[in-house]
Formats: structure tokens, C-alpha cells, sequence
């Protein structure tokens, strides 16, 4: 289960790992889009930055999206007018189609061959109840001054009953043009070195690694889930989601657009150059991560959406992602914390991280350079206006205090017979929790599960084999090694053997 993009590109940059201490303008930590976009857009400025990625470069969020650079993030601009007002939600508009521009000019001026292309985006409804939304969306889109357009009809091979349509959107390999970006500043980037803390001593940041630091004025959260708890406190702000991805050959019967439904279940829809040909793109199935539901048909829901349209399809890609959804459908952009000044985070993309990543980088290089970004305000990290989804607010409380390891939580007895090989589970042995993961050969692999970010206690994935935290999104293999943030310690594992 790899994603298309990792996969489409042979010659993967190397990067050499931090071995010494250093100094530098800017510490960057997280090696996605954002990330490498900021530290090309202040190294273009003459500032000296350092990008550190517990991994390699884009391997995780940023390599297994969609990839569509679109202003168009689902019905949000009637949303963001009626909670904030035209003028925000104008912000927000002009703010992302600034970000295609900024996308298609760094492509330009650095030459990247990324597969980019001009397409429309489309949000449609198949629902005649939904309808109505759509328009009042189209009116308010185009009182923002950008030329949308309702329409009944559209390439897709089946019948909708309306949609939104913004013109000259694009859509990229998000791989082949992050190592474009990685190419102007490869002297300042180093991978899998994984940042365990963050210090602050008089003006200036020390971020340490396992043996090594790095000395800076300032310091950009970059890594898709702020692990900073404090002074920020953004786990109690935003909840992550999974998704998935499969990547379809239907042969030659390609069409034009970029497609995402407005209603659960989601449907997206895009093509991308694969070989000598284009492959179907098809993304949906979302949850929230890390609940306590069945995931085995979550790839089977897209596959048979194609199938439906396309019996003799070909599915030749399948993989998932993660992403911070805001409970206000904003990202959060600018300074940390107020307490914590010269530093910044760009965090809670909610879906739609080509675009927001740039904002988010043009921002973020702005405050750093002394400059007020016009954008800014909307995007405020430090924003305290009400918070409008109480509804799901309350419910990520309760789930998360639910998950806690100190608070009562019924497991069913079990015994390592009764675990099925290639599955995993939580049981009771000597009073204590264990997760129980037995592999194909019954060989069994034990751990604490508890995440260690904020210890909730971890759900079983049978699809990926991996431990999830229904609180915050953290995840971990079946051996227990931590796998997305915000937690960045590794579990603590056992030794146990299976009684004949």
C-alpha cells in the first residue's frame, strides 16, 4: 500500500543526518511542503535556514495527498461568511488563489517538471436537497470577486444534480516538485534526525535531536501536528482525520477536472500521469482517526465506487493519509503562542494542504522578515473568536477523556489463542493492558498501549497494522515505533510468549 507519488519518482534525494551542533537563522522541523516551501522562500530572502525531518523529505502527510492547488476547499466561503464576515472570507479566497499563483511561478522560475497543469475544480451534489447550498455558495463565492459558476452538467461519467465550478485551478506531482524545492536548499536540510525537544534560553532556540542541537532566533513548527503541548495547547484545538487514496487504470477514458462531492460518503476525483498514460485518482472513506470502527472495507468503498462506473478497472494503488481538521475550518498560521514569541506553526490544513502550505509558508516568511502578511489575520494561530462547531467540540472531548488510560474502560477478557494471526488487540494479562499483535506466522509482537503524547489509551488498525490514538491522532507500527506526530516517543514494548 504505497502511495503513486513516493512511488512515481526513482531517484530519491539522500540527505545526511545531523552529527553536529549548528547555527542558523531558522530552524525549520518537519520536511513536508511546508516545510521545504518555507525554507525556500526565506533562503531566496538571504536567510540562513536548517530543515529538519525525522524521516526522509515529504514521506509522510505531503507524499500520499490528492495533490489539487485549488481555493476551492468544499462549500467553506458561505460558512466563513456568515461565522467571520466578507471580509475574512475574502481573505481566505484571495489568500489561496494567491497560492496558485505563487505554486505556478516557483514551477516557472525554477524549472521543476512536476506534471503541472491548469484544471477546473469542481464541488458536486448528486442530491437534488443539495442543491440550494451549492448556489448560495456560487452567489457568495462570486460577491468575493472570483468568476464561479453553477452548473447542472460536467465531464464526469454520471449524472449530477448541480455544482460550483472555479475556473483555472491546478493539479501537480507534489513529489517531483517538493525535490525541485529540496534541490536550492539540499545544504540545509537533514533527515531522519528526530526532534525530542524544543529549549529557550534568552533570544534564542535550542532544538535538540538525540545527540546533536541546533541554534537559532527563530523556529518553525512544520511538522503537520504541533508536539509542543504548551504554551500552545493545539491538541484540544483540532482532531486529525484519515482518508484514502486508491490510484485506478481505467484505460483510455480519461476526462478534464478535479472533482469532490459536498456529502458523506466523500468522493474525490482527479487524474495523474502514470507512464505513458493517466491513472484515476479516487479519495474518500474518511474517520477520524484512531475510532473504534471497522476499517476493512475502507479501501473496498472506493473500489467499488469505480467499479460501478468502470467494471474491468484495474486498481494498482492503494494508501491513506492524515490531516488536522480545525473545529472552525481555518488553518492556524502565524506565532505559536503569544508566550512564545519567534516562534511559528502551520498546522490544521483540513484537507487541503497544497495551497494552505504556501500561504501558510508566505505568512510565516513574511513575520520572520519583519513584514505584515495581508492574509494574516484570518489565519491567526493565537485566534480566540468563538468557536462555532460546538457540537464537534464537545464530542473531541468527550472522546478524548473516554480514551484516557486512567479513566475506567471495559476490555474484554481474551487469551492469545483466541487472537487471529494478522490481527491485533487490546487484552488483560496481570492486570495490565497490552496490545497483542500476532503476524502472519503467529509470531506475536507486544506493547504498552498507550500513546505517548498525552496517554490515551491506542485502537488497533487491522489495515495499516498500526496503533492509533482516537484522542490526537499519533500513530505506531506493530512494534511500537512511533509513526505521526504529535507523540515522538516510540512505545514501550514487551516480551511475551505464547503458552501451548
Amino acid at each position: 500500500m504505497s502511495s503513486f507519488w513516493l512511488d512515481s519518482v526513482k531517484n530519491t534525494p539522500s540527505f545526511s543526518s545531523l552529527d553536529k551542533d549548528i547555527k542558523s537563522d531558522v530552524c525549520i522541523v518537519g520536511g513536508g511542503l511546508l516545510g521545504l516551501t518555507c525554507g525556500y522562500y526565506l533562503s531566496q530572502n538571504g536567510v540562513k535556514v536548517t530543515v529538519i525531518d525525522k524521516n526522509n523529505i515529504m514521506e509522510k502527510v505531503s507524499g500520499h495527498t490528492t495533490a489539487k492547488i485549488t481555493s476551492q476547499h468544499n462549500l467553506i466561503y458561505k460558512y466563513l461568511e456568515d461565522s467571520l464576515g466578507i471580509k475574512s472570507a475574502k481573505q481566505y479566497l484571495d489568500a489561496n488563489q494567491l497560492a496558485i499563483s505563487n505554486i505556478k511561478n516557483i514551477i516557472n522560475t525554477e524549472q521543476i517538471d512536476c506534471d503541472f497543469e491548469m484544471q477546473d475544480s469542481y464541488v458536486y451534489t448528486t442530491d437534488e436537497n443539495e442543491v440550494e447550498k451549492i448556489k448560495l455558495e456560487n452567489n457568495t463565492v462570486n460577491s468575493l470577486g472570483l468568476n464561479s459558476e453553477f452548473v447542472t452538467s460536467s465531464p464526469l461519467p454520471f449524472k449530477i444534480s448541480g455544482a460550483i465550478k472555479f475556473p483555472n485551478q491546478a493539479q501537480f506531482n507534489p513529489i517531483k516538485y517538493a525535490y525541485g524545492i529540496a534541490n536550492k536548499i539540499k545544504e540545509n536540510i537533514y533527515t531522519h534526525s528526530t526532534v525530542y525537544n524544543i529549549e529557550k534560553e534568552n533570544d534564542e532556540f535550542i532544538v535538540h535531536t538525540k545527540n546533536n542541537k541546533v541554534h537559532s532566533k527563530y523556529v518553525v513548527l512544520a511538522s503537520h501536528y504541533p508536539f509542543i503541548n504548551a504554551p500552545g495547547y493545539y491538541f484540544l484545538k483540532m482532531y486529525q482525520s484519515t482518508s484514502y487514496v486508491i490510484g485506478v487504470d481505467i484505460g483510455d477514458k480519461y476526462f478534464d477536472g478535479m472533482y469532490i462531492n459536498n456529502q458523506s460518503p466523500i468522493f474525490s476525483y482527479r487524474f495523474a500521469n502514470y507512464k505513458d498514460k493517466k491513472i484515476l485518482l479516487v479519495g474518500g472513506a474518511d474517520h477520524k482517526t484512531g475510532s473504534k470502527i471497522d476499517l476493512s472495507n475502507a479501501y473496498s468503498i472506493l473500489e467499488s465506487e469505480v467499479k460501478k462506473l468502470y467494471p474491468k478497472c484495474n486498481v494498482l494503488y492503494r494508501w491513506n493519509t492524515q490531516d488536522c481538521i480545525t473545529l472552525d475550518k481555518i488553518p492556524y498560521i502565524g506565532e505559536f503562542s503569544n508566550l512564545m514569541p519567534n516562534m511559528y506553526v502551520g498546522t490544521g490544513f483540513n484537507k487541503w494542504g497544497m495551497t494552505s502550505s504556501n500561504v501558510a509558508a508566505n505568512i510565516i516568511t513574511d513575520n520572520i522578515l519583519g513584514q505584515r502578511n495581508e492574509y494574516e489575520d484570518v489565519f491567526k494561530a493565537t485566534r480566540l473568536h468563538p468557536i462555532k462547531n460546538s457540537e464537534e467540540l464537545g464530542n473531541m472531548i468527550k472522546e478524548s477523556a473516554n480514551s484516557l488510560v486512567f479513566n475506567k474502560f471495559k476490555v474484554p477478557e481474551s487469551d492469545l489463542k483466541k487472537i487471529q494471526n494478522n490481527t491485533g488487540m487490546v487484552v488483560e494479562i496481570d492486570d495490565q493492558k497490552v496490545g497483542i499483535y500476532k503476524d502472519s506466522n503467529g509470531k506475536i509482537f507486544a506493547v504498552k498501549p498507550i500513546c505517548t503524547h498525552l496517554g490515551c489509551l491506542l485502537s488497533w488498525n487491522n489495515i495499516d497494522k498500526t496503533w492509533d490514538c482516537p484522542c490526537h491522532g499519533s500513530r505506531f507500527d506493530y512494534k511500537g515505533n512511533n509513526l505521526y506526530n504529535p507523540a515522538i516517543k516510540n512505545l514501550e514494548t514487551f516480551e511475551i510468549e505464547n503458552e501451548p
